[in-house]
């Protein structure tokens, strides 16, 4: 007997939801995302999200991204309830994610990787200097928007899942992606780290691997190391802060010094 694909719900064919459905953008265990337009025509990325899975990282994502307006911050929309579902809607970014357009061009030329990082700093300042830090910086969590006249996409910070603003208690969780992940947020001997400095590191690995086409603590290719082992090893090299530069890659000694300057522990 033939297996029926399961359909992804629709919340918003419901009475009174003012978004219509265009397509459906992805899922994850923490819900799904679908593409949206409102009676304007606007289009909006709305996230799904079961009401009853809510924690305290959904209720600091909606505080903490609303507090945020910036053009290489993704905007939030608005928030609102179907009858299973919280649904946030933020703004479409029509190029993708940079962690795919990386993977796309194998790495990036200088001059490009120097495009996406002054945008990524610039956001990253603003959320900071508004009392956010992100603490889960990646390649995955920053979407491009194509713009017309322009050379390159402009970069958008998303997702503030693991966000922690001034206002909450200190960051003491070990939230965010291990390969971006800062040796203090690993290591928390004091109990605490400063969130927004974590958020640094996470840029410096981001510029990394728009310059390398691979992760500073990663295992070298070529190398048939046993997964575990690995895991271990990159820990290692993390909080040891040993890492590698490629051979055969031309990067100036500005961007070097750049990397070793931001790849550095609280």
């Amino acid at each position: 007997m033939p297996i029926t694909p399961k359909l992804e719900p629709n919340p918003l064919s419901e009475p009174g939801v003012t978004y219509e459905k265009v397509q459906a953008l992805g899922q994850g265990s923490f819900g799904f995302v679908q593409l949206a337009r409102n009676q304007a025509g606007e289009l909006a990325a709305i996230k799904f999200l079961k009401r009853g899975a809510i924690n305290k990282y959904t209720e600091a994502e909606i505080l903490n991204h609303s507090l945020l307006r910036h053009p290489h911050v993704i905007q939030f929309k608005e928030v609102f309830l179907s009858s299973e579902y919280i649904c946030i809607a933020m703004e479409y970014a029509t190029g993708g994610s940079l962690f795919h357009y990386v993977q796309k061009q194998g790495r990036l030329k200088e001059a490009v990787a120097r495009w996406f990082f002054q945008q990524l700093i610039i956001g990253a300042d603003y959320c900071h200097k508004r009392g956010v830090a992100n603490r889960d910086i990646k390649l995955e969590n920053t979407l491009l928007q194509v713009v017309k006249g322009l050379p390159l996409p402009l970069l958008k910070i998303c997702d503030f899942g693991y966000s922690k603003a001034d206002s909450m208690s200190v960051a003491k969780s070990k939230v965010g992606t291990l390969t971006y992940m800062a040796p203090e947020v690993l290591v928390n001997r004091d109990g605490k780290y400063d969130g927004k400095v974590a958020d640094i590191w996470s840029c410096g690995v981001m510029l990394y691997v728009m310059l390398y086409g691979r992760y500073p603590f990663d295992t070298p290719p070529g190398q048939n190391v046993p997964k575990a082992k690995e895991i271990l090893q990159m820990l290692d090299k993390m909080v040891g802060m040993r890492y590698t530069i490629p051979e055969g890659v031309e990067v100036s000694t500005e961007g070097r010094d750049l990397l070793q300057r931001m790849l550095l522990p609280d």
